[in-house]
């Protein structure tokens, strides 16, 4: 499962996907991961979410990104979810390739039983009608 957070820049996504995933490693059976361009919000994770900042791997494109993804599951099978805050920027996401993209988030989360959120600096009236469901805050 795929769900998105969506606004533009400075509109309180990260704080809502912070309120989220402290939430629910609450209540969580497996293991979260929390994939951000920086480790800013450190102190701000409960501290079993495990920080990745995405940056310090040198990820040229969204391909890679999904190689990176892949990875990161590949080697913790008690991965459960993953939130992903400046999705368009650690993804490297070009014009025209958000909705692929979240078809093969939404194809890795099925196969490994992994949910995915994500805050996306874009506002909902950009993104394909076929996202729209998927959208669970929208500043």
């Amino acid at each position: 499962m795929v769900q998105l957070i969506l606004g533009k820049k400075g509109k309180g996504k990260t704080r809502h996907l912070l309120e989220k995933v402290n939430k629910e490693i609450l209540t969580a059976r497996g293991n979260i991961v929390y994939l951000d361009k920086n480790t800013k919000h450190m102190y701000e994770l409960h501290s079993k979410v495990r920080l990745i900042n995405v940056m310090e791997y040198y990820l040229g494109d969204s391909r890679e990104f999904l190689g990176f993804v892949n990875g990161i599951i590949s080697q913790d099978h008690d991965l459960e979810q993953m939130y992903l805050d400046s999705f368009l920027t650690i993804a490297c996401v070009k014009d025209g390739e958000l909705e692929l993209l979240i078809k093969k988030l939404e194809e890795i989360g099925k196969r490994f039983d992994i949910s995915f959120i994500l805050s996306c600096a874009i506002d909902q009236a950009e993104i394909s009608e076929a996202l729209h469901p998927q959208v669970i805050v929208s500043l």
